[in-house]
């Protein structure tokens, strides 16, 4: 049986690495009380913790591989969301049972995506219980470059990043509320609930020279974030529904379940972005290096109480409640 010592050294110890060598690091790695790193000179470190826990953010049976994945795809998520580079993280793991083929598949998964974002695991715990996952990541940014919430301002657009919905519409599947168009459409929305892509090179494209203002990622819906910017921001704001973009499989939905699944729905883990009208040719370019499509979806009204006035496509008002993920009060 594996003891918790064997447990780190045989599936995370020995496949991690020291963060890689940046100016001003003082990397110390796992194998001691605790990590030491330091962000390069001029830029400050950003840090985000998300926790996933079993029944409640996935399925007790989901793929391990695709689990590892996603938890720390949804930490790099919020730095991308801050335009701040991934760097190291740390994870704290409680298992009801040490199964060495689900450890195998889990660390595969996660090492994977930390391999692909030169992003190190740099320390953690271990120990038993229910099945939950909690991972601390480490990133940095320039001084004074951060892509914050509270820096929306009156007269700018609202962009979003890829499509939503596809995560909702795969947890609408599994929940037996709707069924797929096809085979192939249950597949891609099942990998967009089980791996979303983090948009780290978008976030750190939109920081560099300032070209966004405001920003996160939309892990709860996008109704209930991007109320987040609003009521940071102290502005309201007007946004077309159906320019919000989603996929076609999405979009043959019925009307109150491709609305569910495209503005509250949640676990799609693209950006959404206000930047100046005068930046609109800078965002398109930065879009097409990263090769990630931008949809222009609104604007910011006047500064205010938070509110989301909500169009169609013709410019008709839409009467619509719609609330994002509650952790506390799960749909």
């Amino acid at each position: 049986m594996l003891s918790e010592f064997s447990l780190i050294d045989r599936y995370f110890a020995r496949r991690a690495k020291a963060p890689s060598p940046r100016q001003g690091d003082a990397p110390l790695g796992i194998g001691d009380d605790c990590a030491l790193i330091a962000p390069p000179a001029g830029h400050q470190l950003a840090i985000s913790t998300d926790m996933l826990v079993a029944g409640r953010h996935f399925f007790p049976d989901v793929d391990p591989h695709a689990l590892g994945h996603k938890a720390l795809a949804v930490n790099l998520s919020d730095l991308a969301a801050m335009g701040a580079k991934p760097h190291a993280f740390t994870l704290a793991l409680a298992l009801p049972r040490a199964d060495e083929a689900w450890l195998a598949a889990f660390s595969d998964g996660m090492f994977a995506l930390a391999e692909r974002f030169d992003c190190a695991l740099v320390g953690g715990d271990t120990t038993g219980g229910p099945l939950n996952i909690c991972i601390t990541v480490f990133g940095d940014i320039a001084h004074g470059a951060a892509l914050r919430r509270d820096a929306a301002k009156p007269g700018d657009d609202i962009y979003v990043s890829g499509v939503l919905g596809d995560a909702r519409a795969g947890l609408g599947v599994m929940r037996d509320e709707w069924a797929a168009p096809d085979e192939a459409s249950a597949l891609a929305w099942k990998r967009a609930l089980e791996r979303p892509e983090p948009r780290v090179a978008l976030g750190l494209g939109l920081a560099l020279g300032g070209i966004a203002h405001a920003a996160l990622d939309i892990s709860d819906g996008l109704a209930g974030d991007l109320m987040h910017i609003l009521a940071r921001s102290g502005v309201s704001a007007t946004v077309d529904a159906d320019a919000v973009p989603c996929s076609d499989a999405v979009r043959a939905l019925p009307e109150p379940a491709r609305r569910q699944c495209t503005l509250a729905g949640g676990d799609d883990y693209e950006l959404c972005f206000t930047a100046p009208r005068a930046a609109r040719d800078a965002v398109a370019r930065v879009g097409e290096r990263v090769g990630v499509p931008l949809a222009r979806i609104g604007t910011i009204d006047s500064a205010g109480v938070p509110a989301i006035a909500w169009r169609d496509g013709a410019g008709a008002p839409l009467s619509l409640t719609l609330q994002g993920f509650d952790h506390f009060h799960a749909d």
